[in-house]
């Protein structure tokens, strides 16, 4: 039916047609910027044409404090307002004392829990955002909730005696069963504690998180803590931030070396495993006995990776042994992200596939630590400020006018295909996006106070 197509076979011909097909392959597959152009009148005689405005896709330039402040205060207002410090009966729904709290008794449920890592990722922000910006409702947002579980938690703890198979809404607090449970909590808990605000003792919450932590989580032989799940002896990315945080807030609470030397122990069998120093970013996921491994770089598992590092630094003595290889891997992550900023300012789904979606909680974290790392200095102002504050205005692009964040990712397993990865969906009651918000406010309102940043010659500059 059809008449076969007849080809000059010549080497040179075939060359030609080899190198038509793969330039249109690359076409097909990469995105290509549009150049912009504009209507104004004028021409380059007499009019300064590198001047004209260019219509960015989010907003560039520096953020004023009040600017900053005014996203911060949306998000607080939101989450203040539909995260309920109250018990109520699960089958009637009428409100209960924590005196009379019994087993049939929950949280009143609102948009997001009170307990979780992502809530703790929040206390450690809104204390963040008081300290910043002086303001005191965020810190109170943490000290009030805080000690409010507290509560819970002893009345519970009195009743368990008696009925030890009791169901409490607390289940997490007194029983941890993963490193989700302790970790973040832990770590928020205690920076609230250190506020000196929290009423009554929580150190025994403390001190029940970090013998979980320390002695009962799943490990691998050489004590790597990991998990049995999707994989046996598996790590997760997300697992540093899971438990490092915490083991470094109670070296500072206790002042005993044993957790931070615990601490950076982990964080070097992690990285040994799963930090890539080429591309300057972490795999995922590591399995034991997969050989090769599929290197998924997600953002959000980034994003704890270089949180911890933060917190870490944050923690440890100047001096201390170990703090130095912490902040190399810092300056190489740092350096990782940078060469894969989008244009818009946010980060992909995952970092090196461009056709994946820009993240919002990603691009938050990944604020947050390199503006704290430019105000502590461990990272040139001159060389990333103008990274962070591009990272910022994208971020608060997605605080709608509810206070809501948009575009977080929800909850992620691990993959080994990047379908799963690049499906995800989005929901604004992601509980991941909240804290990482209100950390990278509160460091990008330090970071315009403490550093002169302007537009010089029409880009943001340190000057």
């Amino acid at each position: 039916m059809f008449k076969a197509l007849q080809l000059d076979k010549s080497p040179k011909s075939l060359r030609f047609l080899l190198s038509c097909s793969i330039a249109a392959c690359l076409q097909a597959v990469t995105p290509v910027a549009k150049a912009q152009y504009t209507t104004a009148k004028g021409n380059d005689s007499n009019t300064p044409l590198h001047l004209l405005k260019p219509a960015y896709d989010t907003p560039y330039g520096v953020p004023k404090p009040a600017e900053i402040k005014a996203v911060l205060d949306r998000v607080y207002g939101y989450l203040d307002a539909n995260t309920f410090m109250q018990l109520q009966d699960k089958t009637t729904g009428a409100p209960v004392a924590i005196a009379k709290a019994d087993a049939n008794t929950i949280f009143k449920p609102g948009d997001f829990r009170l307990i979780s890592y992502e809530w703790g990722v929040t206390y450690t922000g809104m204390l963040e955002a008081g300290a910043a910006t002086g303001d005191k409702k965020f810190t109170d947002y943490s000290v009030k909730r805080i000690g409010f579980i507290n509560d819970v938690v002893n009345q519970y703890k009195a009743k368990l005696k008696t009925d030890p198979s009791m169901n409490t809404p607390v289940e997490s607090v007194l029983r941890p069963k993963a490193l989700d449970d302790a970790g973040a909590m832990t770590a928020a808990i205690i920076k609230t504690v250190r506020t000196g605000e929290v009423k009554g003792d929580v150190r025994p919450m403390i001190d029940n998180y970090i013998n979980y932590i320390m002695n009962k989580e799943y490990r691998l032989k050489d004590g790597t803590l990991a998990r049995n799940r999707p994989l046996p002896n598996t790590l997760w990315l997300d697992d540093l931030y899971m438990s490092l945080p915490a083991l470094a807030q109670m070296g500072v609470l206790t002042g005993d070396h044993k957790y931070f030397d615990e601490a950076l122990k982990q964080y070097k069998l992690f990285s040994g495993r799963m930090f890539n120093h080429e591309r300057g970013l972490y795999m995922h996921g590591w399995v034991e006995g997969m050989e090769p491994h599929p290197q998924f770089h997600w953002a959000r598992a980034n994003g704890w990776g270089l949180l911890t590092k933060i917190e870490l630094l944050d923690a440890l003595p100047q001096d201390y042994p170990g703090r130095d290889y912490v902040l190399g891997i810092l300056r190489e992550h740092a350096a990782g992200l940078a060469q894969r900023q989008d244009k818009t300012g946010f980060w992909h789904q995952l970092l090196d596939k461009n056709d994946s979606y820009l993240e919002t909680s990603a691009t938050a974290i990944y604020a947050y630590c390199i503006a704290r790392a430019i105000n502590k200095g461990y990272l040139d102002a001159k060389a990333y400020g103008p990274m962070a504050l591009l990272a910022w205005n994208a971020v608060a692009t997605k605080v709608n006018k509810q206070g809501q964040v948009e575009g977080t990712c929800v909850g992620t397993g691990m993959g080994f295909d990047p379908a799963f990865y690049y499906y995800r969906p989005v929901n604004v009651y992601a509980a991941h996006g909240y804290g990482p918000v209100l950390l990278a406010g509160a460091e990008i309102y330090r970071l315009v106070q403490k550093f002169n940043y302007d537009i010089n010659d029409s880009a943001v500059q340190a000057k």
